[in-house]
């Protein structure tokens, strides 16, 4: 795999809220990233070659699939759908041909046929990578952020207060829900995601997108709320998630699948690196070099110090499947770190082993209005 220079703008924070609606808040959004979605839009291939031929050949296949799966988000998590009208509105980017798309991306290319399939490539991974720990002299979480090309440059944090005065802070890509990525809350809760690789027996039409289900996390009270909102949720295709709750110094690792197949793993002193695999949930899943490779590679390196971690999610001694992504078609975004006894979320623009720090939070626990 080879790289290329990609030219990245600083990371831009937009505080939004508290709003009348969930509508106005996607509609402020919108407007305010208007140029950022409309140019991310024109250079996703993937929604270009594959998601709009597919729900524009308007096949019964297609059209059924969609219908069951904009109702089924539509019915269950309905402000979150008003906060993608006021997306679309508000950037001038068509909702049905091209927001919704990109926010329903893996429920949908999972079902697309691969035969014919235009444009160079149906491999769409987000391939991020993390390395967790919780024991006597540290509570770290380490996020690797990697993404398709189209997405460098088009991405953003949204700071959501909401009418209670709590808030959020998600890592953004443009034109899509806070956070398919990373995020917190003044709760004192944070979550890191990974996308995992059901096999096609293992998947189902039309049910809840990932999109909303991170969304709604990030308004989640405590780790048992999260746990209680990933749980309720029926998934088309799978997810790995990282739940950080700063007041009780806990990690939980948590799988899922189709059909409310759940596993929680909680992190100890035993660093835990999860790439793009099922590791604790027993599931047919698809054969992915490139997680197996990371996953093989971080084995081996030193994991003692917060500086073993970042260099692990730096390490590029794999030049097919490095660790710290640099093109041509994946790309490392930026770096999340986590530190549960600073309290602190840290973001690490270029490879982390030189420790360019754009942003610092606190994600301590906020006291309510």
């Amino acid at each position: 795999m080879g790289s290329c220079s990609v030219d990245r703008e600083r990371l831009e924070m937009f505080e939004v809220g508290p709003c009348k609606d969930a509508y106005e808040m996607g509609l402020l959004i919108g407007q305010r990233f208007s140029k950022l979605i409309r140019s991310r839009v024109a250079a996703d291939l993937i929604l270009q070659n594959h998601l709009r031929p597919f729900a524009l050949g308007h096949t019964p296949h297609s059209e059924s699939l969609l219908k069951a799966l904009f109702h089924a988000n539509k019915t269950k998590f309905p402000t979150y759908w008003d906060e993608l009208l006021g997306t679309a509105a508000g950037s001038g980017v068509p909702l049905l041909d091209q927001i919704l798309l990109i926010n329903f991306r893996k429920e949908i290319l999972a079902f697309i046929p691969k035969e014919g399939a235009k444009g160079p490539t149906m491999d769409t991974s987000d391939d991020c990578s993390d390395v967790v720990v919780v024991g006597e002299s540290m509570a770290i979480a380490a996020h690797n952020e990697d993404a398709n090309v189209a997405l460098v440059g088009h991405t953003y944090l949204i700071k959501g207060i909401l009418p209670d005065g709590l808030f959020f802070v998600g890592y953004t890509y443009a034109g899509e829900l806070p956070s398919c990525a990373f995020g917190f809350n003044s709760h004192g809760l944070a979550f890191t995601l990974d996308s995992v690789p059901p096999a096609e027996d293992e998947i189902v039409a039309g049910g809840i997108g990932r999109n909303f289900i991170s969304r709604d996390l990030l308004e989640a009270a405590s780790m048992d709320d999260a746990l209680s909102r990933i749980q309720r949720s029926e998934v088309s295709v799978g997810h790995s998630y990282n739940l950080i709750e700063t007041k009780t110094r806990r990690i939980f690792n948590v799988e899922t699948a189709s059909r409310n197949r759940i596993s929680i793993y909680e992190v100890g002193e035993k660093p835990f690196f999860h790439a793009n695999m099922y590791l604790h949930l027993p599931i047919n899943q698809v054969h992915d070099e490139n997680s197996m490779s990371r996953q093989k590679r971080a084995s081996v390196l030193t994991k003692k110090s917060k500086g073993d971690f970042l260099s692990l999610l730096g390490d590029m001694d794999d030049k097919n499947y490095p660790i710290y992504m640099t093109g041509p078609l994946l790309h490392t975004l930026c770096t999340a770190l986590i530190d549960l006894d600073e309290q602190t979320l840290s973001i690490i623009e270029g490879n982390p082993k030189k420790g360019a720090v754009s942003h610092v939070f606190s994600i301590a626990p906020q006291k309510s209005p």
